[in-house]
């Protein structure tokens, strides 16, 4: 059960706007706060709705350099020549694109700053989780970094030891990168294979770095469509062990939800009822490795009407303490809105894609695509925690 929960938002949050048809659009954002406003989630005595407000240069500098952020500041009157990464496909110059990052920032750093200071047991900021953001550039449709931004700040208030785990389908790259070399910050990716997919990074044999930080680094490259038994499989046969092993203090998970297996971007297979499995996992582990702190970022997700909005809100259910039976129907309000608004997908009826969440747990005696991803990682990096590879109960 889930002590007091908080939860980050502001329509404000809306303004992280790339234009046109860009997947990145904020009306998931819109659409996931007003289904669980309408089913009663954001009603529950435990939770507390937070503003944010926008990190400062003292707070995106422990990420990113200053030429970067002076990049990024002036970048809507020079969006040609102002490089970084920006006046791209991916990542478009916008008006207000500064104030509406570090807003997002702003945040992941308050939900950290809610659980650390004990206001709240666990905070969630589905703005948040734009993972691919580098030191001195954007990227993936990320312009600050807000989980590593939130990561750093903890470290700075003396946290030793700081989980990350990932479970957007593109690899959490711009976190690895920035802790790389910090022995305090493990970070775990389960992704689609980074052979067939953006970023291109995230194999098994990324550990940390070799002499400062080994073992801190532990990726899961699944093959394309693997569903929601072989997910929940492969996550089972890797995250716990390797959490428990690394003992955290504290939890934050990214939970893009771009696994779906609508998603226009990827390819991987899940339905509704697994990541609403995955969220109960992670939910599950942060009670029993770190006394329920627990930060809840969003990440991806692009199935804007059928995906989001429905995993993100089973998302604030659990994190709430009080999960949404997955039968219950989509309130005919929320429908109206959506049909009011002309987007092209016809709104789902209710809560479920009726997803088998199921599966058989790892053992070295199978031979599958899944398991082979699995193996892989085992062998890469569980004796870097002193755990064996082939034995099932590690």
């Amino acid at each position: 059960m889930s002590d007091a929960v908080s939860v980050v938002w502001d329509d404000a949050l809306l303004g992280y706007t790339m234009g046109g048809d860009h997947p990145m659009h904020p009306v998931r954002l819109d659409l996931t706060m007003r289904l669980a406003d309408t089913l009663g989630v954001l009603s529950n005595d435990r939770i507390q709705v937070v503003k944010p407000e926008a990190a400062g240069a003292d707070l995106l500098t422990l990420v990113h350099d200053q030429a970067y952020l002076d990049a990024v500041e002036r970048a809507p009157s020079d969006p040609q020549g102002v490089g970084h990464g920006l006046g791209t496909a991916d990542n478009p110059v916008f008006e207000g694109m500064y104030d509406s990052a570090a807003l997002i920032a702003g945040g992941s750093v308050a939900a950290a700053r809610l659980v650390h200071e004990g206001r709240a047991q666990h905070a969630v900021n589905i703005a948040g989780g734009l993972h691919h953001a580098m030191r001195d550039a954007a990227s993936g449709f990320c312009v600050f970094n807000d989980a590593a931004v939130a990561i750093a700040w903890l470290l700075a208030q003396g946290y030793e030891r700081i989980a990350y785990v990932d479970l957007d389908v593109h690899h959490g790259d711009g976190v690895q990168a920035a802790f790389y070399e910090d022995p305090r910050v493990l970070t775990v990716s389960i992704h689609q294979t980074p052979l067939t997919l953006f970023p291109g990074t995230g194999f098994p044999e990324e550990t940390g770095d070799p002499e400062k930080a080994p073992g801190t680094a532990v990726n899961i490259g699944l093959p394309n469509g693997t569903d929601d038994s072989g997910w929940l499989r492969a996550f089972h046969a890797v995250v716990p062990s390797v959490v428990r092993a690394f003992q955290p203090q504290i939890l934050i998970t990214q939970c893009g939800c771009d696994a779906h297996h609508e998603d226009p971007m990827a390819d991987l297979a899940l339905t509704v009822d697994g990541q609403r499995a995955s969220y109960k996992a992670m939910h599950d582990l942060a009670h029993e490795v770190c006394e329920g702190r627990w930060v809840v970022l969003g990440g991806g997700g692009y199935g804007l009407v059928r995906c989001v909005p429905r995993a993100w809100t089973h998302l604030l259910a659990e994190v709430g303490g009080d999960p949404l039976t997955p039968t219950t129907a989509i309130p005919d309000s929320w429908v109206r809105d959506v049909l009011a608004r002309g987007l092209r997908t016809e709104p789902p009826a209710t809560m479920t894609e009726g997803g088998w969440t199921g599966f058989q747990h790892w053992d070295p005696f199978t031979e599958n695509r899944v398991d082979r991803a699995i193996t892989r990682t085992r062998t890469a990096a569980f004796p870097l925690f002193g755990l064996d590879p082939d034995d099932p109960r590690d």
